[in-house]
């Protein structure tokens, strides 16, 4: 093992006899931590491959103010209009799906009766143009910040890009959801945090606190006027 300037490098110690087959590997640590994985294979041709660095949203805030990194939103459209970071890219990973065949037409209506009424959430499928138009924005040199907004897609975003080479790529952990609110500018009609949020899921805590009034006045009022709280059940109609 040798190690120098921050490269350790290794050679396994039983390589083939036959030079055109010999593999050696080696790591490279940076001075973030990441760390840089290759191989060589006949001597000619490096593979580099570059792990994904996962941050929480004041390590993201400091990557793109101090480390130039570029904000890449990888959210649906929808998501993105209701709150985004202020400056960023928008290429989705998965864009709205029209497609009118059949089975297709079945999926939608059935999303769009339960996850579409309940969540607000669009019916996607991938997108084909997602890496392409990513690099027709960045070069795989490019310091690149994924969010969305329960920290999934970015991920899965992370990963096509690594396949593409890029190298430079980090992700907020969970998402836009658990950023603290003035961690960064933002620009929509709600919080980055509550940007996942629509449907009849905006209105149901809304409707637990009704609910949950009218029980504490119900309960105080059997409470401090028995008498008239056993008239009114007595007007009650039988079921």
């Amino acid at each position: 093992m040798i190690d120098m300037a921050g490269i350790a490098c290794c050679c396994p110690s039983a390589l083939s006899s036959r030079s055109n087959l010999a593999t050696s590997c080696f790591v490279v640590r940076t001075y973030q931590g990441r760390t840089l994985t290759g191989r060589r294979l006949n001597k000619r041709s490096l593979v580099i491959k570059a792990e994904v660095n996962f941050v929480n949203s004041e390590e993201a805030n400091k990557l793109v103010a101090v480390e130039g990194y570029a904000v890449l939103d990888v959210r649906d459209r929808t998501q993105f209009e209701r709150a985004h970071i202020k400056g960023c890219y928008h290429v989705p990973l998965f864009i709205e799906n029209k497609d009118n065949d059949l089975g297709t037409i079945i999926k939608r209506t059935v999303h769009n009766n339960f996850s579409g009424l309940f969540f607000g959430l669009p019916f996607t499928k991938p997108n084909p143009e997602f890496v392409q138009s990513v690099k027709s924005q960045f070069s795989p040199e490019s310091k690149l910040l994924l969010v969305c907004q329960e920290g999934l897609r970015s991920a899965g975003a992370a990963n096509k890009l690594e396949e593409a080479g890029y190298q430079n790529i980090a992700c907020i952990t969970s998402g836009l959801q658990s950023v603290t609110p003035g961690t960064f500018e933002s620009v929509g009609s709600t919080e980055l945090q509550n940007a996942g949020k629509a449907g009849l899921v905006t209105i149901q805590g809304k409707i637990s606190a009704v609910l949950g009034t009218v029980l504490i006045c119900a309960y105080l009022f059997i409470t401090f006027f028995p008498d008239q709280a056993e008239k009114l059940l007595q007007l009650a109609p039988a079921s």
